[in-house]
């Protein structure tokens, strides 16, 4: 008789209870699995059903219910009528469509009241596109499109006008692809593209040199630093090394004997600040500020033109200032970047009065020879003297009021020239009359 050796029996024992652990620890993870992955299951089926398709499977839960308790069959047969018409609703959602879309914008600035190009470029991938619905978000709203059938490999450029009723920057895009059944119990959107922006410039006009008809030489202003290489003559002086040979004078240093070269007062460029009022207490409504924001910005673009320094100032402080309050100096150094940062100036209550914001920039240093000052109707004198008074004397000032379709006039203000325009080409006019003067 064979005796059984206990360390055997042990060792068969530990490894049956670890393989019934080993078995229980891949159920575990294989029930987890399984959890996780009718988790997101249904997940994604109730991402594509719409309302109407929940509306839809709560009456067919409720049929089979009545149905069930009441014994009626009428009331199964409708349920599984409803659950057949829901499953068919769902192949209408298989695959991709077999369709690739892109967005392209042309032009991604435009002046407000002009058309904007989006262009639309559809390939049909693998099989035969029979009509492909779009949707294109545009700002607030949305843009439908269908497609018209594809061939296989083939291409359709479509080119969409889209109107620019406002300045602004407004999002275009994604361009999503819609698949949805013909009752509408589910829908399933793919994106296709990225979303281009569209800035929408202000209005702007021609105008005449900001330097025209006004006292100061916006070219240059006279320092008394000496140097001996720009415009303004000074004196003579005797050569000493390093100097440049080019300024050396020869009829005086023949007359001297001795070399003497020219000096000459150092002149610093001069600047313009135009500052735009943004408080909606200065302005009669909408329409109102619209036309300033659009005097801000031709005065803006003709002064970058002519190759001035201007400083463009909003009463409104920058999203950005962390509640100082301080107006915000708008980004000029291009035209394009100029009307980039008006696309984005709105009233605000937050603003800061124009006497405020006028001596920041009085203050901002740099030499302002000629400001500007943009507000609407509802100033009165008393804070247009005030907030033109904040530059000082020496300071050619001018105030815009903007008063759509006014009669346009010229007035004095205590030495301050105001101009009361009720359209754009007011304001040309006005300058050119200015420059006459």
């Amino acid at each position: 008789m064979t005796e059984a050796v206990p360390g055997t029996s042990r060792a068969s024992g530990a490894a049956r209870e670890g393989a019934l652990a080993a078995a229980i620890s891949a159920a575990i993870r294989l029930a987890g699995a399984t959890r996780r992955g009718l988790a997101v299951s249904l997940a994604a089926a109730a991402a594509v059903v719409t309302s109407t398709g929940r509306w839809f499977l709560a009456a067919a839960a409720i049929s089979v219910t009545v149905g069930l308790v009441l014994g009626w069959a009428e009331a199964i047969g409708l349920a599984a009528g409803l659950a057949a018409a829901f499953v068919l609703a769902l192949f209408a959602l298989a695959g991709r469509g077999g369709t690739a879309v892109d967005l392209d914008l042309p032009a991604d600035r435009v002046a407000v009241g002009r058309t904007a190009a989006v262009v639309l470029r559809s390939e049909s991938t693998h099989r035969r596109l029979t009509g492909v619905r779009l949707e294109i978000p545009v700002g607030d709203g949305v843009v439908y499109r269908s497609l018209p059938p594809v061939p296989r490999g083939g291409v359709i450029d479509e080119r969409l006008a889209l109107p620019t009723d406002r300045r602004g920057v407004i999002p275009i895009g994604p361009v999503r692809t819609v698949r949805a059944d013909p009752l509408g119990l589910v829908r399933r959107e793919i994106v296709w593209s990225d979303t281009a922006v569209l800035h929408v410039h202000p209005r702007t006009l021609s105008i005449p040199s900001l330097g025209a008809g006004f006292r100061h030489d916006l070219e240059g202003v006279a320092t008394s630093d000496l140097t001996t290489d720009d415009v303004a003559f000074h004196s003579l002086r005797e050569y000493q090394q390093g100097d440049d040979r080019r300024f050396i004078h020869w009829r005086s240093s023949a007359k001297t004997g001795r070399f003497m070269v020219q000096q000459f007062e150092e002149t610093r460029r001069s600047r313009i600040a135009v500052v735009l009022d943004a408080e909606p207490s200065g302005f009669a409504g909408a329409v109102e500020f619209e036309l300033a924001v659009s005097v801000v910005g031709s005065l803006g673009v003709r002064a970058i033109r002519d190759g001035r320094t201007v400083d463009l100032w909003s009463s409104a402080p920058h999203p950005g200032d962390g509640g100082t309050g301080r107006p915000a100096l708008l980004p000029s150094v291009t035209r394009e970047r100029l009307l980039d940062s008006l696309c984005l100036v709105e009233l605000d209550e937050g603003a800061v009065p124009p006497v405020d914001a006028a001596r920041v920039a009085a203050e901002s240093g740099g030499s302002v020879s000629l400001a500007f000052l943009v507000t609407g109707s509802e100033r009165s004198s008393v804070q247009l003297r005030s907030a033109a008074g904040q530059f000082g004397p020496g300071v050619d000032v001018v105030v815009v009021e903007c008063i759509p379709d006014v009669q346009p006039a010229v007035r004095s203000l205590g030495g301050v020239v105001v101009y009361t325009i009720g359209y754009l080409e007011d304001l040309r006019r006005m300058l050119v009359s200015g420059a006459a003067a």
